[in-house]
């Protein structure tokens, strides 16, 4: 099931731990004294990424990841200020209930993405994944979610090199 790790790809490596690295500089500062905890807390993320990781970076098409980065920083950013707003309303306009949509997407990993990448939607989160039928948990479940839920899909197959069904003659 999993991979043995080897010391045979040191770029792989290096990579992975320069970005756990990175990422301990971003929430925890310069100061030399973090290190203590941040190194091995790097080695180990490093390791337990390299372990548990099926999903290799060559099966990612690299433009279209360099095309989904910007969407995914907004979506970021739309989705946390219309939440944002709904809080901060005196009457919070808000109709909570569920919507289902089918998936064509067919590997795990972009499963995964296109699960997690739902919650980018304003008000959105996915609840659950059966047979390709997703539950969208919604703040406002009378606005149709379907034609931005098929736009993410539609990104997240582009960026993992899929053909989602219906989309064969585009």
């Amino acid at each position: 099931m999993y991979q043995r790790l080897t010391l045979a790809n040191p770029l792989r490596i290096g990579s992975r731990f320069a970005l756990f690295a990175g990422l301990w500089m971003v929430l925890v500062g310069w100061d030399p004294a973090s290190w203590i905890i941040g190194l091995p807390a790097a080695i180990l993320a490093t390791w337990a990424s390299l372990r548990l990781s099926t999903l290799s970076l060559q099966t990612l098409d690299f433009r279209q990841f360099l095309l989904f980065v910007p969407y995914f920083v907004v979506g970021s950013l739309r989705g946390g200020a219309d939440v944002a707003a709904r809080v901060l309303r005196p009457r919070m306009r808000i109709d909570p209930g569920v919507q289902y949509y089918r998936t064509g997407l067919a590997s795990p990993a972009s499963r995964v993405l296109f699960l997690n990448g739902i919650s980018l939607l304003p008000g959105t989160l996915s609840a659950d994944l059966h047979q390709g039928l997703i539950s969208v948990h919604a703040l406002d479940a009378s606005q149709d979610l379907a034609p931005e839920l098929a736009a993410l899909e539609r990104r997240v197959a582009a960026l993992f090199g899929e053909t989602l069904p219906g989309d064969a003659d585009d």
